[in-house]
């Protein structure tokens, strides 16, 4: 009876509208509040000790990257390269637009500021340029997906923290399926620009491409000594992310010149705000994971699994099944804190690769960034395009479907994840 009231409070808040965060806090003081002899400290207690992990400090780190990125101007470097690598091709500033995600996820994993970044520059470019508002907010929401994805990812490093498994695989995990999902994207783009007509980019000279292309190199391998020093163990997830933040003022202050040290309290304060609202979420949830472990909900779960049999492709349809709803009105980090302690006993208990699961619910979870009511990066790039959220929507369900493909594929060929 207590786990159905704390259910339909959480659900109620949700729809009044109360921020994700807040509302698994209430519904965690409730809930425990419920438990019989249960003390008054076990929400701090447990709130304490669901943040005190060494590898979730890379959470606000690579936060802090992106947005310094962003403040130095770096992403305007990696749109200019990427109009001049593939500009020229029918729908050129929408392949640019892909690209260039793919190219800020691997330095930042910040999905929403892909999406802010990026969006800011080329939304207004498209639309200026001919392109519709649909095809402008729906390829920018879409690619910038892809920051969860290819490393490094923050969704990676929650999901790592959660589960104990290699951050360094999950990394890895990632890379194959993200430029997939990038390179389909494209496919997509292609056809509508045959079927629109849409305009190329301006010809450029060698020389300015050269020049955009040096221009743009200090920024492109910062993913390449991110990855290759976790991989060779040169340094932990958490220290690369150090390493980024540090990599990226460095590069804009004195190599690019374009932030000094008087921008930097801005920079630490948005920082603080954006990784105050997910790590308050994963303290919160790490509370309310308290209350369902005192309902037994992981073995109800398993029951539920159990009776199924033993199949781990229907496993991993139900998970994305479940994520998929989920995705719709929860942010991925305090759905996977809710629920990955839940089913990840389930997937070893199937032998499901722990990697594969991994990559499985981040996939499913980024989809929910682009799907309402709160998919984020829908809205931040519908506000940008000043576009309606059905309208949004529509524009973003054909590359929903390159994302759905590739995570077909993740699940029947696991193979291409240790690749």
């Amino acid at each position: 009876m207590e786990l159905a009231l704390i259910t339909l409070l959480f659900v109620g808040l949700i729809i009044l509208g109360i921020p994700i965060a807040f509302s698994i806090g209430i519904a965690s003081l409730v809930g425990i509040g419920t438990m019989t002899g249960a003390p008054t400290t076990m929400i701090p207690m447990k709130m304490f000790y669901g943040l005190n992990s060494y590898v979730l400090l890379a959470v606000p780190l690579f936060v802090l990257t992106a947005n310094i990125m962003n403040s130095g101007q770096i992403s305007h470097r990696l749109i200019n390269f990427s109009i001049a690598l593939v500009g020229r091709k029918p729908g050129g500033l929408g392949h640019a637009n892909v690209l260039v995600s793919m190219l800020f996820a691997g330095v930042s994993g910040s999905s929403t500021a892909d999406t802010a970044g990026v969006g800011k520059i080329l939304i207004p470019n498209m639309i200026n340029k001919g392109y519709s508002r649909e095809m402008s907010v729906g390829v920018t929401a879409a690619s910038s997906t892809i920051g969860g994805i290819i490393p490094p990812s923050i969704t990676m490093v929650i999901y790592g923290g959660l589960t104990n498994t290699s951050v360094g695989q999950l990394f890895i995990g990632g890379m194959v399926p993200g430029v997939l999902i990038g390179l389909g994207m494209m496919f997509v783009i292609s056809i509508i620009a045959k079927r629109d007509n849409l305009p190329k980019a301006e010809k450029i000279s060698r020389t300015e491409f050269i020049a955009l292309t040096k221009d743009a190199i200090p920024a492109m391998i910062t993913p390449l000594i991110i990855i290759g020093g976790i991989v060779f163990g040169v340094f932990t997830p958490t220290e690369a992310a150090a390493f980024s933040a540090v990599y990226a003022y460095f590069v804009s202050a004195f190599y690019y010149k374009s932030i000094s040290l008087k921008d930097l309290p801005k920079i630490f304060t948005e920082t603080l705000k954006l990784s105050c609202l997910s790590l308050f979420a994963l303290a919160a949830a790490s509370a309310l994971g308290e209350f369902l472990g005192y309902y037994q909900i992981n073995a109800i779960v398993s029951g539920f699994f159990s009776g199924m049999g033993s199949n781990e492709y229907l496993f991993l349809f139900i998970i994305v099944a479940f994520f998929l709803f989920v995705g719709t009105f929860m942010d991925a980090i305090p759905a996977m804190v809710l629920f990955v302690p839940v089913v990840y006993p389930v997937a070893l208990t199937l032998e499901v690769d722990p990697v594969q699961l991994g990559i499985v619910v981040i996939i499913t979870l980024s989809i929910g960034l682009i799907t309402p009511p709160y998919g984020l990066c829908l809205l931040i790039a519908s506000a940008i395009g000043d576009l309606s959220i059905d309208r949004s929507f529509k524009a973003v369900m054909p590359y929903i479907a390159v994302i759905v493909l590739v995570l077909i594929a993740v699940i029947f060929m696991p193979f291409m994840l240790l690749i």
